[in-house]
């Protein structure tokens, strides 16, 4: 019986890892393009903080003006569809068991996703326009659980058995 060696199971696991999260960006940009709606109206709601507790010291956080609501949404569609197609080129170069290329390209995907989900909306989302207030519109949860996804991915493509002159370690 064939066996694979540690580093071909190690590549195969960073090669669907990165296609997973890559697959799950894809998905997400889609969504927002055919269904634009939806998640404008959540983009809506959390930049305007109108279920937020109304606190006088945050409210003037608020963005009410719709057309730089779009504007900030079409941004997020367009660093998605980024990182997708980023994470989609990683998984390529993965296949073609293009080690270094792979590592370096899955990695700035994977920062992408990790800028959107934690600096975007955990951070500025979550904490400057108090979208953790809201009963309603919060994205925290999803936020986190796509944030440590990435993470997790990120870190397995950089364990030492992918190294990235092409040596083998045993």
């Amino acid at each position: 019986m064939a066996t694979t060696s540690p580093r071909g199971a190690l590549s195969l696991t960073a090669t669907a890892l990165t296609a997973s999260v890559a697959l799950y960006m894809a998905l997400v940009a889609l969504g927002n393009i055919t269904d634009f709606g939806t998640n404008q109206e959540f983009v809506r709601h959390v930049l305007a903080m109108d279920t937020t507790f109304k606190d006088d010291d945050l409210m003037w956080r608020a963005i009410t003006n719709e057309g730089v609501q779009d504007a900030a949404y079409v941004a997020i569609i367009v660093w998605e569809t980024a990182a997708a197609l980023v994470l989609l080129y990683g998984t390529w170069l993965w296949a073609r068991r293009d080690h270094p290329r792979a590592r370096r390209f899955s990695t700035y995907g994977l920062l992408m996703v990790m800028l959107l989900f934690g600096a975007g909306f955990m951070a500025i989302g979550g904490e400057w326009f108090a979208m953790w207030q809201s009963e309603d519109w919060n994205g925290l949860d999803a936020a986190l659980r796509v944030f440590v996804l990435s993470g997790i991915v990120l870190l397995i493509n950089h364990l030492p058995g992918l190294q990235t002159d092409g040596r083998e370690v045993r």
